[in-house]
This record gives C-alpha cells, sequence and structure tokens, in this order.
C-alpha cells in the first residue's frame, strides 16, 4: 500500500511539475523544437534540470539495494547503443516534433480533457500494442514457435 501511494503521490508531482514548467503545453514545447523560428530555450533549461536531478538520483540508487520504502532496487543495467533505440529515439522525437506532446504531458493533458492529448494517447496506446505484436512476433519466429496468437505462455 505505501508503495501505491508512493507511486500516486510521485505521478501527481510530476505532472504538476509538467503544467508548471510549460512542458505541458503543446505551443511551449514545439517553440523549444522550432530553432529556426521563435526559438523558445526555456524548455531547455528545465530539462537540464531534471537531467542533474536524474544523475543524482541515479548515482545514489546504484549504491542501495533498498529503496526508502523498503523494495528492492530495480536499477536499468542497460548500457549499449543498438539500431532499436535509434530508430525508436527517431521515431520518438519525430512524433514529439509533430505534436508537441510526448508521454507525461499527454497523460497530463488527457486528465485535463485536451482533445489533442487524448488523440497522441491513443495513438500512442497503438504504437505500444502494435510494437508488442511484432516483439512476439519476432521472438516465436527465433525460437521456431508458431505464432498464431492462440497460445499463451504462463
Amino acid at each position: 500500500m505505501k508503495a501505491a501511494v508512493a507511486a500516486l503521490f510521485s505521478g501527481l508531482l510530476f505532472g504538476f511539475g509538467l503544467i508548471v514548467s510549460g512542458m505541458a503545453n503543446p505551443e511551449k514545447v514545439l517553440g523549444f523544437l522550432d530553432i529556426t523560428g521563435l526559438w523558445d530555450p526555456s524548455l531547455g533549461f528545465v530539462m537540464g534540470g531534471a537531467i542533474l536531478v536524474g544523475v543524482v538520483a541515479f548515482t545514489i540508487a546504484r549504491k542501495r539495494t533498498l529503496s526508502f520504502l523498503g523494495l528492492n532496487m530495480k536499477v536499468p543495467g542497460q548500457s549499449q547503443i543498438d539500431k532499436r533505440l535509434v530508430i525508436g529515439g527517431l521515431l520518438f522525437g519525430i512524433g514529439w516534433g509533430i505534436a508537441g506532446i510526448c508521454p507525461g504531458p499527454g497523460l497530463v493533458g488527457l486528465g485535463a480533457g485536451e482533445i489533442k492529448s487524448a488523440v497522441f494517447v491513443v495513438s500512442m496506446l497503438a504504437g505500444m500494442g502494435i510494437f508488442e505484436l511484432i516483439e512476439r512476433k519476432r521472438s516465436g519466429a527465433r525460437s521456431g514457435e508458431s505464432n498464431d496468437g492462440l497460445s499463451t505462455t504462463i
């Protein structure tokens, strides 16, 4: 229960930070991405501050085995840059540049009842579903199994 309350509080705090910083405003984000027009560098400072906080947090987390709530720490260990990561990053950046929305601000906008955010979130979920189907097909092809979608693995 403590973990669920902490997750809820963290999510609300993150969403509030997105609103206060302007990162939930697609026009402000597009202004930051428009380096050839009326460029707005303010979100660069927001991202720089977030990166600084993240570096400190991950440095502390890597030295711990338990979280402050007493749960096991699960710090990502992947550091390899591969083709899939680069392509995924490019697709993410293109989508961010077109819509001015990324997942966190999309959920904030959805909660505020914005239609553009609802379309974004539905599209994001569809993309995640398509990725999952492709991954299942790839893993089935690698293992030599038939992946007809009728069998499940527990």
